[in-house]
């Protein structure tokens, strides 16, 4: 795992950096100073950049960035101005960090895939890429309320906040960047968050705020972001931070300094509809950032996997080649490779980076045929009906896979990488997620891949419309638009009573989620935890109808319960409820419906995205999602909602992406999509594990903590592993959170060292305390 850590305007923080008293464990320095940064981990050389700008100023990235040092420069500089875009605009995933001064900007990203988090710290503010750093700093308890939200509204940030797991330790939300001040205020902004616009050529060059450049009159000196964001500050009740009106951001005082998270993305209003693209366009604005987010990990220097000690090839064995050794010992080829499940995302992606210009090997050829040919893994599961259930999907793989600068490697598994096995080893996460029960399933097939390779995660949450933005389209007075998905929604779960009605069903829906007040929409939900009413909730039965109709129409709501809230205990639910009702009261910023669940869906998907990449990683491999990376999730934001809500909206486009390139013949049933092969899975994967679960749930930790009863879990796991119809999803977040809270109390040491460093390691003790409700 990796990460970066650094601290602001803490009142030691002098002696603590230049002294070397307390640093991070196996950390490199980034720069010192009394605002110091490190870097942890296996960083990469061109992984860590650094530029400098007029003495005072300095930039760093860190991670895959396509920005050449001229264009970091720049962006160093209008960040100076107050034009915190800049910073995350450039193609790749990364994190920049810009100090100007004693002011400190530290920039995530739009999905939440590259988060940050903070906390106070010494009179002032520590920050990291990660919270468990954070965690041991303050000597962190567990936040129970919080592991609570997470299972009981999981895509809901009314429930979820701005927290984590550790008590004290606060994300930073996506779309916004944390900003640290020292006590003087001569760094660009005024006392009351205001850009000065004599304060550099950030301010009126190229990429400052005046009406010829890039930003024109929506971002004026008169405020940051103030005409973008309107005329006074407002507070975002999903997260509880105040974005930068007129009047500046959320302010938090310290010694000498001030802590603020800024949203750097303009919002559009709920009364006025933004100006929307038109279709081909925006389409071809998807395509170009797709391609050019490709490009640039095409471009990255190539990296062997590094050699571990002698003696690692155990030589000649039957049966097995080169290749074959090496994935078994769990080490991933050179160059760049790509999954290929047959999927219209990773095909995508394996075709645009086999059809680019650029060597997917190394230039040593160490690669795969000499450095020529792109390695693409496909995964063949062969304790599931024999591994028939993804016939379909093999055969398009292998079609797809006949491109001559594609090589395919096909890995067979058995019962052995089912979800759920082998959930007594792997590495500790940073936050409890679903991808802690299929680790091992993950693991198996990508130390089959390349150093660097590319994943098609997050392609459904940009592209695909979430249900909810069918209200959307209403509130727009778009009607017709709502003909084609209802229809499609009609023909989904075949032919029957209801099949007529459904276009009626869900329009009558849609037109209830568009007049439905946020605050009363929020509200319910909150009732509906307190009376325990889950099966509309979930989709099993709305509106008489159940299916991919029912899932539907339960999607069409402000906020819903997950699937794991049926199994929390009432004192959790009631927590939970009351997290709900004073997000309700809160002031927000008004927002479509579609697209609030939309982000939503889509940050819940990076924060898991991110807890898979830390679960099942390999050593000297990264993995590359270009779907999350901010130019891409930008022009997919510009698609607009008529096309997004069409059928098969996803593979359309993906299909012209792929056309721009020059790549026309798909093969037959491209793009279909197909969540069978999961639910088996994962269904055999409890059959098979049903032993084992049974007793990690005797005396779980969760029943420690309040939040479930053992006996009501272990029900549960018994009739999903005899096919009953339980929300399979729920059963994962459950399990995946009892084995994080294992591992986490298991763990030895801190991620500290020093003579100042914390006597105790995060949730000192080893005690999950009971939560006070």
């Amino acid at each position: 795992m990796r990460w970066l850590v650094g601290w602001g305007n803490v009142a030691s923080g002098p002696s603590l950096a230049q002294g070397g008293a307390l640093q991070p464990v196996g950390a490199q320095l980034i720069w010192g100073g009394p605002d110091p940064l490190w870097a942890v981990g296996d960083w990469r050389p061109d992984e860590v950049r650094v530029v400098h700008a007029d003495g005072a100023a300095r930039l760093a990235v860190l991670g895959c960035c396509g920005a050449s040092d001229d264009a970091l420069r720049t962006g160093l500089l209008a960040a100076r101005g107050g034009a915190l875009r800049h910073l995350t605009a450039w193609p790749g995933s990364y994190t920049a960090v810009a100090q100007i001064g004693r002011r400190l900007t530290i920039a995530g990203d739009l999905a939440g895939a590259r988060p940050v988090f903070y906390t106070p710290w010494e009179g002032g503010t520590a920050y990291a890429t990660a919270a468990l750093p954070l965690a041991d700093l303050i000597e962190a308890q567990l936040d129970i309320g919080h592991l609570a939200a997470l299972l009981a509204c999981p895509d809901s940030p009314e429930a979820i906040g701005d927290g984590t797991p550790y008590q004290g330790v606060r994300r930073v939300p996506p779309g916004h960047a944390l900003v640290l001040r020292g006590g003087s205020a001569t760094d660009g902004f005024d006392r009351d968050g205001r850009a000065h616009g004599r304060d550099g050529p950030g301010s009126h060059g190229p990429g400052g705020y005046e009406a010829g450049g890039p930003y024109g009159a929506a971002h004026r000196a008169d405020g940051a972001y103030g005409a973008a964001y309107g005329d006074g500050p407002y507070r975002d009740a999903g997260y509880g931070t105040r974005h930068a009106g007129s009047r500046g951001a959320q302010r938090n005082g310290s010694r000498g300094g001030s802590r603020d998270v800024i949203g750097y993305e303009p919002t559009a209003s709920l009364a006025v509809a933004a100006p929307q693209l038109d279709p081909g366009q925006a389409v071809e604005g998807v395509r170009e950032a797709l391609i050019e987010a490709v490009r640039v990990r095409l471009a990255a220097p190539r990296h062997a996997p590094e050699a571990e000690g002698p003696g690692l090839d155990p030589g000649p064995v039957p049966g097995m080649g080169p290749a074959e050794r090496r994935a078994a010992r769990g080490a991933p080829a050179a160059g760049v490779g790509a999954d290929l499940s047959g999927g219209s995302a990773s095909g995508t992606l394996a075709l645009l980076a086999a059809g680019l210009p650029g060597v997917p090997g190394t230039p040593l050829g160490h690669g795969t045929e000499a450095g020529e040919r792109l390695l693409a893994v496909t995964f063949n599961d062969l304790a599931t009906v024999a591994g028939r259930v993804r016939e379909a999907e093999l055969e398009r793989a292998r079609v797809i896979a006949a491109n001559p600068r594609l090589h395919h490697v096909v890995v067979a598994a058995g019962a052995e990488v089912l979800p759920y096995a082998a959930l007594d080893r792997g590495p500790l996460t940073d936050e409890p997620g679903p991808a802690l029960v299929s680790a091992e399933r993950h693991r198996r097939r990508l130390s089959a891949g390349s150093a660097d390779h590319l994943v098609g995660h997050g392609a459904r949450q940009v592209l695909d419309a979430h249900p909810a933005r069918l209200a959307d389209l209403l509130l727009d007075r778009r009607r017709r638009h709502l003909l084609r998905p209802a229809t499609a929604l009609a023909r989904a779960d075949g032919p029957s009573a209801h099949s007529f009605f459904v276009p009626f069903t869900v329009y009558r829906a849609a037109r209830k989620l568009a007049r439905t007040p946020y605050r009363e929409g929020v509200e319910a939900v909150a009732s509906k935890l307190l009376d325990r009413r889950f099966a509309e909730a979930d989709g099993a039965e709305s509106d008489g109808v159940g299916g991919a109709v029912g899932a539907s129409l339960a999607a069409l709501a402000w906020c819903r319960p997950g699937p794991a809230a049926r199994w929390l205990t009432g004192e959790a639910l009631a927590e939970v409820s009351v997290r709900l009702e004073t997000a309700a009261a809160r002031p927000v910023l008004l927002r479509r419906p579609g697209e609030r669940r939309a982000d939503a869906a889509l940050a819940r998907h990076a924060a898991d995205h991110r807890v898979f990449e830390q679960a099942a990683e390999i050593r000297s491999q990264r993995l590359h999602a270009p779907f999350l990376d901010n130019q891409v999730v930008r022009a997919c934001r510009a698609l607009p909602e008529a096309l997004r809500v069409q059928p098969g909206a996803r593979a359309s486009v993906l299909r012209a992406v792929l056309a721009g390139a020059g790549i026309r013949d798909l093969p037959a049933g491209w793009g279909t999509p197909s969540h069978a092969s999961h639910t088996v899975a994962a269904r055999a994967g409890l059959r098979h594990a049903i032993d084992d679960l049974i007793a990690l749930f005797d005396a779980p930790l969760l029943a420690d903590a309040g939040l479930v009863e053992a006996r009501v879990v272990r029900k549960a796991l018994r009739a999903a592993a005899d096919g009953e119809r339980v929300p399979l999803d729920g059963i994962a977040e459950l399990v995946s959170t009892e084995v994080w809270l294992r591992r986490l109390l298991a763990r030895r040491g801190t991620c500290w060292t020093g003579s100042a460093a914390p006597r105790q390691r995060a949730v000192a003790g080893g005690v999950v305390p009971r939560p006070s409700l």
